[in-house]
């Protein structure tokens, strides 16, 4: 597995494990938010396919996680922690104070892998996401 910064070629199959990972995809065009410089995306790859995805938009001295996806057929095999890896250190790369982020609070296997790299709950953010309807855990990561 390799993780890299996320391509232009990149973004139908990323888009494409969006459609598959959440209820409220973003779309192919949001997508290339993560290719300025006011945000970087990171992939895996296996065997040239994109397998898991993040991405990050910076704030001064902040990093904000938008999102973190691994495709069904492929979790719990280290990619989300190798996406999460990345993140990670651009952000110290940047030197950032801390990392944010919003989990739905049903996903425990997500607040489990965050809280393994040190992040903690901050707050809540109340009827956050829709379909279905649910809080959101806000998680924060000081560096």
């Amino acid at each position: 597995m390799t993780a890299v910064r996320l391509e232009r070629a990149h973004l139908p199959a990323v888009a494409a494990l969006e459609r598959d990972c959440f209820f409220e995809p973003w779309s192919e065009k949001a997508l290339e938010l993560l290719l300025t410089d006011d945000a970087i995306g990171i992939v895996c790859l296996q065997e040239g396919c994109v397998t898991a995805y993040g991405g990050m938009l910076w704030a001064p001295d902040e990093g904000q996680i938008t999102n973190i996806a691994v495709a069904p057929d492929c979790r719990r095999q280290g990619y989300g922690q190798a996406v999460l890896e990345a993140l990670i250190a651009e952000a110290r790369g940047r030197n950032c104070e801390q990392i944010s982020l919003e989990v739905r609070e049903s996903n425990t296997a997500a607040i489990s892998l965050y809280g393994k790299y040190g992040f903690s709950i901050a707050g809540r953010r109340k009827r956050f996401y829709k379909a279905p309807v649910e809080d959101a855990l806000v998680m924060v990561l000081t560096l």
